[in-house]
Order: C-alpha cells, then structure tokens, then sequence
C-alpha cells in the first residue's frame, strides 16, 4: 500500500482531493487491528498524525475546540478536564496508557464504533463534528455525523478537523460497565450532562444501539421533576433509569446479551442522576 504523511493540514486536503478512496490514519489503534487481522487492506493510507494544526486545542467561556489529532491523554490534562470532566472521565477508560498516548479524539469518531468511548460524551454536551476538505469545511452535529455501526456523514474527500463542544453551566459524568476493570470494551456506557442555566438534563448512551444515542423522552420528563437546588430521590433516580434502558436498543453478542445491557444502562443512569444532584 502507498503510504502518505502530510505536513500540514492544506496537504492532507490535497492528498484526499487527489485520492478520495483513501483510508485516513490518525493513531492507528483502531485501523492496524483491522489490518492485522486481515479485515482491512488499504491501497492507500493518509497519516495524519504529523499534521500540527490537527493537535491543538482551545479553551473559551462558551465553546471548547478540540482538534481532531489531539489524544487521549491530552483530553485529562487540568484545563481541559476542568471544562469537560465527563470527556477526561471517557478518555480514562481507554485501553492502556501507551493507547491513550496514540489514540486520537478525531480517530474515536472517524471509526464509529457503537462502543466507542467518547462517543456518548460528544452526544450528551452537544459537539459540533468540523469536517474540512480541499472544497472548504462544513459542521455537522454529532448526532448527524453518526450515521451507524462504524459508518459517518464522511464525504469522499473529506477530513475530520476538530470538534466544538459547548461549556455546560453543570454537572458532568461518564460511567460503563465491561467484562473486566481495565483496557475493555464496553458493554454499556453513558454520559450525564446537566445545566443549570437552562435547567436541562441530557443523557446518551453506548454500546447499546448502532451508534450512541440520546433519550429524549427520559430527559424531558425528569427534567419536569427535579428539585434543582436538592438531591434526588431513589423512587425518581429508579423510574429515570427505567426510562432510559426503555430507549436503549441493544442487540446481544459475544460480550453481553440485550437484556444484560438493558439492566445495566438502567443502573448506570440511575447512578448518574444521583451523583449530579449529591450535596
């Protein structure tokens, strides 16, 4: 295979102007396995990772803009932990520390995997995906990105740059349940975001539908019931949880069957509603 690494980001575009079919390269942790394995055979690689613009990140009251190349472990560093703690809790939960040091934002969303991690995170705080190409860029909202099991709104061309996330005036989590305590898959997953300036709850989940999704009808009715200034209680967190698992579309597999991701993203919302609103 021809193996190309772009030094800016106006090459890359180039690159996939000239070869739209090509297969993009961020960290690798995704794609070399399916190359290993013998699932995936690029005739032509794109590597991204040498392309500094893609790297950066920034920090405003309102938005925080993430590009695609930054990794894992970037992702827990304070500053950006502060502003999105439910992204740095996600991106804790990613395989080994060698992974989290190659593993990219932007390679967590070109992939599209029902269980990828930061997946729910993206959905839950409202990320705009920022898509650039040699024609210009375009923004999507993730929810719009994530079209399906490992499939984007990716046009041939096309390139991943960043990330926009809204600052939440609130709390913030990420929770999943796997068949072990570390460097796992999930099983079930989900992200808990309030704000407290528009008294809103939002919840989205993964691992259980073919790509992460929202609860709409679980957020509008316990927003309706919350008592913003005190804790929750177990009959509402319960009956919250109930109505999440409710909208959950799981399937089962070699790692968990449907009802077991069922009861689990139940008790996984549940537990989330409480923490946000403990004392």
């Amino acid at each position: 295979m021809t193996v190309h690494t772009p030094r800016s980001l106006a090459d890359a575009f180039t690159l996939l102007a000239d070869e739209p079919g090509a297969t993009v390269l961020a960290g690798g942790t995704d794609l070399m396995v399916e190359i290993n394995a013998g699932h995936a055979r690029p005739n032509s690689i794109v590597a991204i990772d040498r392309v500094p613009e893609l790297r950066t990140w920034t920090l405003s009251p309102d938005l925080v803009t993430i590009g695609a190349g930054v990794p894992y472990h970037e992702l827990l560093g304070s500053e950006l932990a502060e502003a999105l703690p439910a992204l740095a809790e996600a991106a804790r939960t990613v395989g080994s520390p060698q992974i989290r040091r190659t593993g990219t934002l932007g390679g967590n969303l070109g992939t599209c995997s029902p269980a990828g991690d930061t997946l729910p995170v993206l959905a839950a705080l409202d990320a705009v995906v920022v898509l650039g190409s040699a024609a210009g860029a375009r923004r999507l909202p993730v929810s719009e990105f994530m079209v399906g099991v490992k499939r984007t709104a990716l046009a041939p061309g096309e390139l991943i740059t960043a990330v926009e996330i809204p600052v939440h005036d609130g709390w913030q989590g990420y929770a999943k349940i796997g068949t072990r305590n570390a460097m796992v898959i999930s099983v079930a997953g989900a992200c808990l975001a309030t704000d407290r300036t528009t008294r809103t709850v939002a919840i989205a989940l993964g691992s259980v539908a073919v790509t992460a999704i929202r609860c709409p009808a679980a957020e509008a009715w316990v927003r309706e019931r919350l008592d913003w200034a005190g804790q929750v209680p177990d009959a509402l967190a319960g009956e919250f949880g109930a109505r999440v698992a409710a909208e959950a579309r799981p399937i089962d597999d070699h790692r968990a069957t449907a009802a077991y991701r069922t009861h689990a993203i139940g008790v996984l919302a549940r537990r989330l509603l409480q923490r946000a609103f403990r004392s």
